[in-house]
């Protein structure tokens, strides 16, 4: 059956009597499908949210209407997703407290396009061309996963929270991850939640082919966790000999951490957790502190060592983070590495900066400040590395919400054996954020098959394997160390050689296929 010959449901006489009705619904269907984000994983509320928004772009008289109804999912799905940021914001309350609604509602308002483009495509092509009933949730798949790649590379991109990261709750669906890509899982996630639509569309006699149809479309699912499944049960645990890291997460509230009085309490707060009586299983090699857990502003000229390099292992390495100045006056987020003399050994400079939080994009128009600490803006680094020190396998150095930006982790022409991300996610307290930052960490341990050092000034700091498992964590607030094995990196994945380039195509064939038919239909009816 196709979309031409089913009746009209929603048509002109009820979006012009009730088009609240209809909005209210999209906003309501957003809000729902936002529940299956992490941490709340409420999953029925993706398959009603997303049913819900594809009956509308169905139903929608106009592809315009439907765009719009789309971005308005998009805001509740947005608003409910991303509303930890406005936590940053209360951190210097008296000066930024007004902002946090305008930040709140402008991002999601912003994001919001995406979900709006991808109602707009689908709406628009099924008003050109007859569509297969059935074909409806693979087109739907298609524009949001073209919708969400976008989303990562506009502007710099913002791709948290992706469709994928709703599987936090299996690791074995996330397995497929590791050749399909958290892109390909949203795809097929996207397809399987909105196909119980045709179940309310299909007004044929045969019930049974829309049955069909969505359990089609639907068995994916339990294919991957199958698949995952024996993958784990087949997996190994096994860690590099020599080496043990101690993760320090000292849980330095955001409001106080840059305080003149109290920045040495907090060194000595952190030195005395990094030389802590060794546990069971004997004495670090290699103390890591979370991002600018170092107070103090470091220069390339740098004199005696500093009072930090106390807490260094003997032989070994501390890796922190803090903010460097280099010889030419640029400012960077930095991590850097010092052996137990006090010298640097290596540095590697965050690349992927957060507008307004470390620079101010239009700064001359714009009349307030970056959220972080000093006045200028940071400079962006390089971009990928990987850095090598005695004593440890290489690794890339991530900081931040670099993590979320799947392929764009590790320099792929010299693959590291893990990867360190430090982080400081104080700034959003006790909400979602946190929790959200950490599952986007698993997926790249399994898109890449490396492990993922995470460490966090207020946690959630994580010892994760290559298979995305989390074998150590400090939850939440909590202060303490973490002493860990590093986990050994499996073979190079298909990820790793193709990346998200395979499923985008995918995608933008789908819907370059549907728009070549929408010509050729043009071009007969002309004719």
């Amino acid at each position: 059956m196709s979309i031409a010959e089913l009746p009209e449901v929603g048509g002109d006489a009820e979006e012009n009597t009730y088009p609240w009705r209809r909005r209210g619904f999209a906003l309501f269907f957003g809000i729902l499908a936002a529940t299956a984000l992490p941490p709340f994983y409420f999953l029925p509320g993706l398959w009603i949210g997303f049913s819900g928004l594809l009956y509308l772009c169905v139903t929608a008289q106009h592809w315009r209407r439907a765009a719009f109804e789309g971005w308005i999912f998009g805001l509740g799905w947005f608003a409910l997703g991303l509303y930890w940021i406005g936590y940053a914001f209360l951190v210097d309350a008296a000066q930024y407290a007004y902002l946090m609604p305008f930040a709140v509602i402008g991002i999601s308002v912003a994001m919001a396009i995406y979900p709006a483009l991808a109602c707009g495509a689908v709406s628009w092509i099924i008003r050109q061309t007859p569509v297969r009933a059935y074909l409806l949730p693979i087109l739907f798949a298609a524009a949001w996963s073209v919708s969400e790649w976008l989303r990562g590379i506009v502007l710099t991109g913002f791709p948290w929270n992706p469709l994928a990261s709703i599987w936090g709750i299996s690791d074995e669906i996330l397995q497929t991850i590791s050749w399909l890509s958290a892109l390909g899982l949203g795809f097929v996630t996207a397809a399987a939640c909105s196909a119980p639509v045709l179940l309310i569309l299909d007004k044929s006699a045969s019930r049974r082919q829309a049955w069909i149809a969505v359990v089609a479309l639907t068995i994916a699912l339990p294919i991957f966790w199958g698949v995952g499944w024996m993958r784990l049960s087949h997996s190994d645990t096994a860690t590099h000999d020599g080496i043990l890291l101690r993760l320090v997460q000292p849980s330095i509230p955001q409001h106080l951490k840059w305080k003149a009085d109290l920045r040495q309490g907090h060194l000595l707060k952190q030195l005395a957790l990094s030389n802590r009586t060794e546990g069971p299983a004997g004495p670090p090699t290699h103390v890591i502190w979370a991002e600018t857990n170092v107070p103090y502003l470091i220069t390339d000229d740098s004199g005696p060592p500093a009072p930090w390099a106390a807490g260094v292992p003997t032989n070994g390495h501390m890796i922190f983070g803090a903010p460097r100045r280099d010889a030419a006056g640029q400012v960077y987020n930095s991590l850097l590495a010092i052996n137990d003399d006090g010298d640097i050994k290596a540095t590697f400079d965050k690349f992927h900066l957060v507008p307004f939080g470390e620079y101010v994009p239009l700064r001359g128009w714009l009349p307030f400040d970056k959220l972080t600490e000093g006045r200028g803006d940071f400079t962006a680094g390089a971009g990928p590395e990987t850095i090598t020190l005695a004593g440890l396998p290489p690794f890339a150095a991530i900081i931040c919400y670099e993590v979320i930006f799947s392929g764009n982790v590790v320099d792929a022409d010299n693959r590291p054996e893990w990867i360190l991300n430090i982080t400081n996610d104080a700034w959003f307290g006790p909400s979602t954020g946190p929790r959200q930052h950490l599952v986007q960490a698993r997926l790249r341990a399994i898109e890449e098959g490396l492990p993922v050092v995470r460490v966090a000034n207020t946690g959630i700091s994580a010892v994760i394997d290559p298979y995305g498992r989390i074998r150590n964590s400090l939850d939440l607030g909590m202060i303490g160390i973490i002493d860990a094995p590093l986990p050994e990196a499996l073979p190079p994945t298909v990820f790793s050689h193709v990346g998200q380039l395979p499923m985008l195509l995918i995608s933008v064939l789908i819907l370059m296929g549907a728009a070549v038919m929408c010509w050729i239909r043009r071009r007969q009816h002309k004719n």
